[in-house]
């Protein structure tokens, strides 16, 4: 039974929130303080954390800095705010997904149940001995997840991994934007582009020399991008 921890002050959404997933077979425990769910998320075993922003004591882009920091544990953000900077924030951040409040809790349920399972598979599942890319100093060992540039090691997110191995899996293809959030989230793409365009720029800043001449992730303007292997 996979366990999620939610940090969340306000009690009534909390509870909400805890009711539909046990609903749906998952074991939730709440926090309503962010210095304690930093705490619980830093030294418990968690499958799933879904995170408010706005928290006493600690908020929520602090608990998701420290998480990513040891762990790759797929984390939803949620929030009162709708601006598109703490959506991009939060994503830099290393979070997986964001849902602004009000928000249907079964859509929260749906969404959670795709990075479950997402997260399961890629990293859960046994893959090939040595399944590793290489191109022009780029390493991706897939078996590990793990990253070099020129034999020094990058850390990555789930999602960043995730979205870099694809791309170098399907060279000098260009994809959408939607058509990568589909893939690399499970999910149709619902004005969410901004994930993407932020996991690329995160992904820029650990394998390019130069962000603004980049080597390997090229921007196909007016269409999306490509990863080029030569």
């Amino acid at each position: 039974m996979s366990r999620i921890l939610i940090v969340e002050d306000e009690e009534s959404i909390a509870e909400l929130e805890k009711d539909y997933l046990e609903l749906s077979g998952f074991e939730v425990e709440i926090e309503n303080s962010g210095d304690r769910g930093l705490e619980r998320a830093l030294k418990e075993e968690f499958d799933m954390f879904i995170l408010d922003l706005m928290l006493p004591e600690v908020d929520g882009f602090e608990i998701c800095k420290s998480i990513r920091e040891i762990k790759n544990t797929p984390i939803l953000m949620i929030s009162a705010k709708k601006d598109d900077i703490d959506k991009i924030r939060g994503l830099g951040l290393g979070a997986d997904d964001y849902m602004t409040k009000p928000f249907s809790p079964s859509e929260m349920v749906a969404r959670v149940k795709a990075h479950l399972a997402r997260y399961d598979r890629l990293v859960g599942a046994g893959q090939p001995e040595n399944d590793i890319i290489e191109i022009r100093g780029l390493k991706i060992d897939k078996t590990a997840r793990r990253v070099y540039v020129n034999g020094e090691e990058k850390t990555f997110t789930t999602k960043e991994f995730d979205l870099l191995t694809f791309l170098a899996e399907n060279p000098n293809h260009v994809y959408t934007k939607d058509e990568l959030f589909r893939e690399i989230w499970d999910m149709e793409s619902v004005g969410d582009i901004a994930t993407v365009t932020v996991h690329i720029k995160k992904i820029r800043e650990k394998i390019e020399l130069s962000t603004a001449k980049p080597q390997y992730i090229e921007t196909i303007w007016g269409v999306g991008y490509r990863f080029k292997v030569s």
